[in-house]
Order: structure tokens, then C-alpha cells, then sequence
């Protein structure tokens, strides 16, 4: 088989539809910048195929593109939905934080923790507050991970001074924010590059959710995890681009957007947080792998730090005239 046609055969058994032999009259492009086992796969992917598939009887099918195959670079993920090379995409706030700095507020430390879930928190402040975020799209699900963590490369982090000198990887600006002011230095880089860096000692760590350990295979060259502080979540979207939900026929469109909101978020959610206990159960049965878990009193000294970094953030976008403090009390009122 030539190059070409293997090319061919490969995105045509990539091609996710459980519409198998029914006449297809509408086919949605989904693009990420992830592999095909990622767990996006079953917490997204899956639900949402088979139910838009199965509400219109087959005629509407989720084409799936992974691995940036419309599209290299992930923080370009969301402008590619708007200018319609996919019609669905997921992606990461944090990779352009200036676009989200109010739903970024459920990546703060502490956040997710009061809210009871960050898919909750979300979608409790969307409405009045985060539509202006998500220009030219409707999102699809709102949602974020399991705590974040120190995956380490060799070095242990038990104290605040442990972090001096440390360059550490981040997904966006608050967790760059945290990094620093613990006293690391932050180094933003998308996902895609965290296992290359960190091989090859660009960076000592990454911060980010145990889910990612197995995502991107960070187990391979990762050997200490710390976890215990408070250090905030990461959050994703899926968003598709509106001119096609509104140019869908009128069944189409209901399919779409009876699926959209929390529930799909919530499967997002509980799917990262499955993976996140799985793969830290994995690591603390593993003789070669040491995970550290520091107690509250161990873990003070970080959350005073990073706790103060939260109300720092709220303050900063307040005084900016965007309503972080509303924001907030809108992602934790109904939980306390």
C-alpha cells in the first residue's frame, strides 16, 4: 500500500460514527490535538456521537480528527472552530488566557474544592457572565480536571524551599501565577511538548493533573508526584462553531444542543477524575515511582501562598472592570 492511500485508510479507520450503514446526510468534523486513546475519547467523544447519532437516526455523524490533523498546535484549536475548519473542537482556556480570564476563575486554587465540581461552577456563572468568552461558537461543555500536581522528573518537593531554581511547566497564566509565587520559574508550553522537556531536563516538572500522566506517557520519564497543596484545576472546552449549529436542519441542531451543557460536562469531569485515581493508584503500587503526599500542616505554608494568589487574581480583574467577584461567588454560592 503507497503512502497515500495508507493515509487515506488510516483517517478512515480514525473516523468515529455509530451510524455504520446508515445514509448520512450530515457529518460534524471534530478536531483535537491529542491521540486517539486520550481520554477525551470516552468522556466526550463517545456520549456525544452516539447521542446525536442515535437522536436523528443516524443522518448526523461526529467524524473525528486527533492528533492535530486539521491543524497542528493546540492553542490554535479554538480559531480554527471559528473559522470553520472543524466544526467541533476541545482545547484548553489556559493556552489563551486572555480570552477567558473570568471562566479561568475555576482553575484558581480552591475553587472546584468550594463549588463542589468545576463543571458546576462553570456553567452556574455562564449565562451572566462568561457568553462574551466564546465568540463565533456555542460551547458544547464546560468542565475541568482533577487537582492539579507536581509530576517531577527526579527532584522531591516537601517544602517551599524545595522550589527555588525549579522550572516548572504550565498551561496557562494562573498556573503561572501560582509557580511564581511559590518560587519557581514557569514555563508555558503546550501539552504536546511537556514529555520532550521534560527528557531532556528543559524543565523539572510539570504542573498539571494526574490524568495527563498517562495521556502523555509522563510515567516513562517522571519519577517523583507530589500532591497534598492546594494548586488549583485545569479546565477545557468543546466548542462548535455557530454558523454550522444554525445552518443544521432543525432535528439536527435539537440533537446538538439537547446534549450540550452540564451533563456532557459532567461526563468530561468524571471521566478525567477516574483516570486521575487510576493512574495515582498505578504510581503508589509502583516500587520505582515515589508519591508524595504532604499533610495539611506540610501543605500550610503552599495554600497560604497560593491561596493568596487566588484573591490577588479576583482582585486584579475587578479593578479592570470585569466582574471576577460576582464570577466567583456565582461558581461557589450554590455549594456553600
Amino acid at each position: 500500500m503507497n503512502a497515500r492511500l495508507f493515509s487515506m485508510a488510516a483517517l478512515a479507520a480514525m473516523t468515529f460514527s455509530l451510524a455504520t450503514g446508515a445514509s448520512a446526510e450530515e457529518h460534524l468534523k471534530f478536531a483535537h490535538w491529542a491521540a486517539p486513546n486520550h481520554t477525551l475519547q470516552p468522556a466526550i467523544i463517545e456520549p456525544f456521537s452516539k447521542a446525536v447519532s442515535q437522536a436523528t437516526g443516524g443522518e448526523l455523524v461526529v467524524d473525528v480528527y486527533p492528533g492535530g490533523e486539521l491543524g497542528k498546535g493546540p492553542a490554535e484549536q479554538y480559531i480554527r472552530a471559528v473559522k470553520g475548519v472543524a466544526d467541533l473542537v476541545w482545547g484548553l482556556p489556559g493556552y489563551t488566557s486572555t480570552q477567558f480570564p473570568l471562566s479561568m476563575i475555576v482553575e484558581l486554587p480552591g475553587v472546584v474544592d468550594e463549588a463542589g465540581s468545576g463543571y458546576d461552577a462553570i456553567w452556574r456563572a455562564y449565562d451572566d457572565y462568561l457568553t462574551g468568552e466564546y465568540p463565533g461558537t456555542v460551547p458544547i461543555a464546560l468542565w475541568a480536571a482533577e487537582p492539579n500536581l507536581l509530576i517531577m522528573g527526579s527532584k522531591s518537593v516537601r517544602t517551599l524551599n524545595d522550589m527555588a531554581g525549579l522550572k516548572i511547566r504550565v498551561s496557562g497564566e494562573v498556573a503561572g501565577k501560582l509557580i511564581e509565587a511559590l518560587g519557581a520559574t514557569p514555563v508555558q508550553m503546550p501539552a504536546t511538548e511537556m514529555y520532550t522537556a521534560l527528557q531532556t531536563g528543559l524543565i523539572d516538572g510539570v504542573l498539571t493533573g494526574a490524568s495527563a500522566i498517562r495521556d502523555f506517557r509522563l510515567d516513562e520519564i517522571a519519577n517523583v508526584y507530589v500532591q497534598g497543596p492546594q494548586l488549583g484545576n485545569i479546565s477545557f472546552y468543546v466548542v462548535m462553531n455557530e454558523k454550522k449549529l444554525n445552518g443544521l436542519p432543525e432535528n439536527m441542531r435539537a440533537a446538538v444542543l439537547a446534549e450540550a451543557g452540564p451533563a456532557l460536562s459532567k461526563s468530561g469531569e468524571d471521566n478525567w477524575n477516574r483516570v486521575a485515581e487510576e493512574v495515582l493508584a498505578e504510581l503508589e503500587a509502583n516500587p520505582n515511582k515515589t508519591v508524595i503526599t504532604l499533610n495539611p500542616e506540610e501543605s500550610a505554608p503552599f495554600d497560604a501562598i497560593t491561596l493568596k494568589v487566588r484573591d490577588e487574581a479576583i482582585a486584579d480583574l475587578d479593578a479592570k472592570g470585569l466582574p471576577a467577584s460576582k464570577v466567583l461567588s456565582a461558581m461557589t454560592t450554590a455549594a456553600q
